[in-house]
C-alpha cells in the first residue's frame, strides 16, 4: 500500500494543484492554517474548485496543521528569563513589577511635556547597562516619528551614570520615519539590525502621530486601525522572537463623552489598548515632577509614582 504524501504546502491538498496554489497565495492564502480557518464556500469562490472539493481541502489542512502549547509551569519557567530596564525611578520600577519587561510592549501615554519621551531617553541609556545594574548589556532601536530624539539628552544620562556617551550614541540606532509606511518597514525589516547589534529595547516615540496626521476623517478609521493593528503586532513579535522590550509613546485626546473627571484618552483605541501590555498615564506636576499612574499590568495592581525629571536623568 503507497505511503500517504506528508501535506506540506497548499499544492500538498487535495484538489489544489500548483496553478490554484498560486491564484491562493496571490489571493492572501499564503499558508495550510489560512486554509483550515475557510469555509467551504471561500474556499470554493477563491479558488474555483467545487465545494464539496473544498471541504476536502479544508479537512486535509486541519489535519496537518499542529497545535503549539506549552503547559503552566513552563510558561512560569520562560519568564523567569525575561529582562527588566530600570526607569531610574526605584518607586516606578517597584510599581511596574521591577522595570520595563522584555516579550513585552509598554506604553506610557500623556499631554505635551509629560514626560513620555524623557522616560524613552533613561530607558534608551539604561537598556545599555549590566544586568546587574537595571540593564539589559543591548543596543537600542529608537523609531523616531516626530523629530523628538535628542543625542545631548542621551549623553547627559549617560554622563551621570558614569558611561561612556559616545559608546552609549554609537549603540542607539535612530530611524527618522516621516510616513507610516517608513514606520511600519523599519519594524517589517528589524530582524537583522536587532541580530547584528544586539538590540534589546525599541523605543517608538511617537506611535500614533502619523496615523493621526495621515488618516484624517471617520472614512479613513478603519484603514488607519488597519495598519496600527498590523504594526502593533510586528512590535510584539519582534519583542517574542528576540527577548526585547519594546517602549511606546502614545498621543492622548481629550473624550467629550466623559462628564466627571479626566477627560484626557488614549489615540489608538481598543486596537492599543489591548495590545500593549503594561499602560502607563502620565501627566505634569508642579515644577520638574511628574505623576505616574498604571493603568493596565497583567500582573500588577493599579497605582501612582511620582518622579522627577533632573538635567541628569529620572529620579524618584
Amino acid at each position: 500500500m503507497a505511503k500517504e504524501k506528508a501535506i506540506k504546502e497548499l499544492e500538498d491538498l487535495p484538489g489544489i494543484g500548483e496553478t490554484t496554489a498560486e491564484k491562493l497565495r496571490a489571493a492572501g492564502v499564503t499558508g495550510l492554517e489560512k486554509v483550515a480557518t475557510m469555509s467551504e464556500h471561500d474556499l470554493s469562490e477563491l479558488s474555483g474548485i467545487s465545494v464539496e472539493a473544498a471541504k476536502k481541502a479544508i479537512a486535509a489542512a486541519i489535519d496537518a496543521t499542529t497545535l503549539e502549547y506549552q503547559t503552566g509551569a513552563q510558561v512560569y519557567e520562560r519568564r523567569q528569563e525575561l529582562g527588566k530596564i530600570s526607569t531610574g525611578s526605584k518607586d516606578l520600577d517597584e510599581m511596574i513589577g521591577g522595570g520595563v519587561e522584555t516579550n513585552a510592549i509598554t506604553e506610557a501615554y500623556g499631554r505635551f511635556a509629560s514626560g513620555k519621551s524623557q522616560l524613552g531617553f533613561q530607558l534608551t541609556v539604561n537598556a545599555q547597562l549590566p544586568k546587574d545594574k537595571g540593564g539589559l548589556d543591548g543596543a537600542v532601536m529608537f523609531i523616531d516619528t516626530e523629530g523628538t530624539f535628542r543625542p545631548e539628552r542621551i549623553e547627559a544620562i549617560a554622563e551621570a551614570q558614569g558611561m561612556d556617551p559616545k559608546k552609549t550614541l554609537e549603540n542607539v540606532i535612530v530611524i527618522r520615519a516621516t510616513t507610516t509606511d517608513q514606520q511600519i518597514l523599519a519594524a517589517e525589516k528589524a530582524d537583522k539590525l536587532i541580530a547584528e547589534k544586539n538590540v534589546k529595547l525599541i523605543v517608538v516615540d511617537s506611535l500614533t502621530s502619523l496615523f493621526r496626521a495621515e488618516f484624517v476623517g471617520r472614512g479613513a478609521l478603519g484603514e488607519r486601525q488597519g495598519k496600527l493593528n498590523q504594526h502593533i503586532h510586528r512590535l510584539q513579535m519582534l519583542a517574542d522572537k528576540h527577548n526585547l522590550a519594546v517602549y511606546i509613546t502614545n498621543q492622548v485626546m481629550d473624550n467629550p463623552g466623559i462628564m466627571f473627571g479626566d477627560p484626557t484618552t488614549p489615540i489608538g483605541g481598543h486596537i492599543l489598548a489591548h495590545a500593549a501590555t503594561t499602560r502607563l498615564y502620565m501627566r505634569k506636576s508642579k515644577e520638574d515632577k511628574r505623576i505616574v499612574r498604571l493603568v493596565d499590568s497583567p500582573s500588577m495592581p493599579e497605582g501612582e509614582s511620582i518622579i522627577k525629571i533632573t538635567p541628569t536623568g529620572i529620579k524618584d
